[in-house]
């Protein structure tokens, strides 16, 4: 509760604590005691900020192993989130990636999204979502596409009903208006800026940090530091991790998952993080630099609003081998300043997230926020 005003919250699913749970946090901060309403949860593996407010899951919840294989439940989503009914507020501030925006809730109570993006696996790389998710089979994956089109439908329809967007980035703002034909603001979520130091001496490696999924082009970089013989380290694991391992010469090393004290020593130490991927946003490349790493990205997506071209970064322009590995090659005759990208990064810090929510929520509705 907020004033007079009593806010829920809402957010796709609970069950890690990644980018989008790190905003919901945020907003959790703001927000004191605000139920939370989700389609599953895995609270054992939710911060004590989350745990700390009333969770309410849907239906799927209840079926067995739900919360582990919420994504093959796709085609429940719509019925799922219809019946999930938010109770006794009268505002609603939801995080979302996927279908929570379609949740049922009073006509005549406000609803600011916060758009992490358009869910994916209804409005492109579907064939990469259905990869991914285990277990389907082949009639689990005809099911899946035969409902697509039903269940874009209940999102597009969800949409219309957002108040106000609020997108991650400008690329999430287009692909917001390209999706649901709705303006949103742009407010970058949260990175913890203050958990690096910048400054300590680079050692002669490069680094990623990623889920190792296919949309993610880590083949890109493997192929590329084959050809270079220059020493690569991954940190993460994922579905691809035994194709991408067979295809690693000896130069690049795999350490799988590991604990931040671990992820936060490598980003400190690399000569530079290598992001070959298109993020709506991209958590790692700021943290890369709050380390006082520069980055070398794919000159597209959420990468080209946080890294400075020439200042904290380079972009090749393919997403090939052959680009990326003429980058790292020119990278090496020049030089970045920690500092440059450490000050960079700290446009990011939880601070600014809250104050630019704040300053919107003020700005559409003037008085009822002024205790945040």
């Amino acid at each position: 509760m907020t004033g007079n005003t009593r806010v829920a919250l809402a957010h796709h699913w609970l069950v890690g604590m990644r980018g989008g749970e790190k905003v919901l946090e945020q907003l959790c901060l703001m927000f004191p005691g605000a139920p939370i309403y989700t389609v599953v949860s895995n609270r054992e593996k939710l911060s004590e900020i989350l745990r700390a407010h009333p969770i309410h899951e849907s239906f799927l919840q209840r079926v067995p192993g739900g919360a582990r294989r919420y994504k093959a439940l796709m085609p429940l989503f719509p019925l799922a989130i219809g019946n999930l009914r938010v109770e006794e507020a009268d505002f609603l501030f939801s995080t979302d990636a996927s279908v929570v925006k379609g949740l049922s809730y009073a006509e005549d109570v406000p609803h600011v999204c916060y758009c992490h993006s358009p869910p994916r696996y209804l409005w492109e790389m579907q064939e990469t979502y259905l990869r991914q998710t285990g277990g389907l089979g082949p009639v689990g994956r005809a099911v899946f596409r035969a409902v697509t089109p039903y269940v874009r439908r209940f999102d597009k329809e969800a949409a219309q009903r957002v108040t106000h967007f609020i997108a991650n980035s400008r690329f999430v703002q287009e692909r917001i208006r390209a999706a649901y034909g709705r303006e949103s603001a742009v407010i970058y979520p949260p990175v913890e800026v203050g958990a690096f130091e910048a400054g300590r001496e680079a050692e002669d490696f490069y680094l990623i940090v990623t889920e190792l999924v296919a949309y993610k082009r880590v083949d890109v970089a493997i192929d590329a530091f084959n050809k270079l013989g220059k020493r690569l380290v991954i940190l993460g694991d994922g579905p691809e991790g035994a194709a991408l391992r067979a295809r690693a010469k000896g130069n690049i090393e795999f350490l799988g998952r590991q604990p931040f004290a671990t992820l936060r020593d490598r980003f400190e130490r690399c000569r530079a993080f290598i992001y070959p991927q298109i993020e709506d946003f991209g958590i790692t490349a700021v943290e890369a630099q709050a380390a006082g790493r520069p980055v070398i990205a794919f000159r597209k997506g959420g990468a080209l609003e946080t890294v400075i071209e020439g200042k904290t970064g380079m972009f090749f322009d393919e997403q090939t081998a052959e680009s990326l590995a003429g980058c790292v090659e020119e990278f090496e005759g020049r030089r970045f300043a920690a500092g440059d990208c450490r000050e960079n990064a700290e446009r990011y810090r939880p601070e600014a997230f809250r104050e630019g929510v704040r300053g919107f929520l003020e700005g559409k509705f003037p008085g009822r926020f002024a205790e945040i």
